[in-house]
């Protein structure tokens, strides 16, 4: 009697650790999804706690379902695994999103840095920073990606770094004719911003002479 008691007691326990039978499906499907990428039949089976012929049984039943209710996603298998995408005959609508025109939304840091490019421009990723007080790396990226800034050629100093000026996309972004249709700067402002670039090409100068290889006087003969 107390075998049998035992016994019980253990089918309850694996029964406890794996998810309901109602709960199958749901799970399947949430493997799929999260994975993106094909799900080898076995990974399914452990998810479920079932054995891969069940798992097999509840990925198809699901499969079944989604093409019956006409869904977006399809489930398609891939040699003893299965994969959740898209439903080929929608891969045109997709396109008509994909291909339209983004709205990038500017930040107050992107716009402080696009604003020293538009001024001071050839200006490097550290003459930026150096203006602003912090790293400028990530919003000048972001600029560049936006098709607001662009690399314009090389400063002509030690690991010779980039120079980034604005693009057509910023006038026509902005209404402006030109670069001299911008507003004149404060001259406080400016005369600020003049003395943090002129100090900052200061450096690089002398850490170039730093960095130059020392020349030997020609022996006299």
């Amino acid at each position: 009697m107390r075998q049998k008691s035992q016994g019980t007691d253990m089918k309850k326990q694996i029964e406890d650790e794996n998810c309901p039978e109602s709960d199958w499906e749901a799970v399947a499907e949430a493997v799929l999804f999260t994975m993106g990428g094909s799900v080898e039949l076995g990974q399914l089976a452990v998810a479920i706690g079932q054995s891969e012929d069940e798992a097999r049984h509840v990925v198809e039943s699901l499969k079944k379902r989604y093409e019956d209710e006409n869904r977006g996603m399809q489930i398609i298998e891939l040699e003893n695994a299965y994969q959740m995408c898209t439903r080929t005959r929608f891969y045109e609508n997709l396109i008509r999103v994909a291909s339209a025109p983004k709205k990038h939304v500017l930040t107050e840091v992107m716009l402080e840095t696009l604003s020293i490019i538009a001024y001071k421009q050839p200006v490097t990723k550290l003459e930026i920073s150096k203006i602003r007080g912090v790293s400028s790396d990530h919003a000048v990226n972001r600029l560049v990606e936006y098709g607001l800034a662009g690399e314009v050629g090389r400063l002509d100093a030690p690991g010779r770094p980039a120079l980034f000026a604005t693009t057509e996309e910023f006038l026509r972004r902005f209404g402006i004719g030109s670069m001299t249709d911008l507003p004149s700067m404060n001259p406080e402002q400016e005369e600020e911003i003049l003395q943090e670039v002129e100090e900052e090409l200061q450096i690089k100068l002398e850490e170039g002479k730093d960095h130059s290889p020392e020349v030997s006087p020609p022996r006299e003969q």
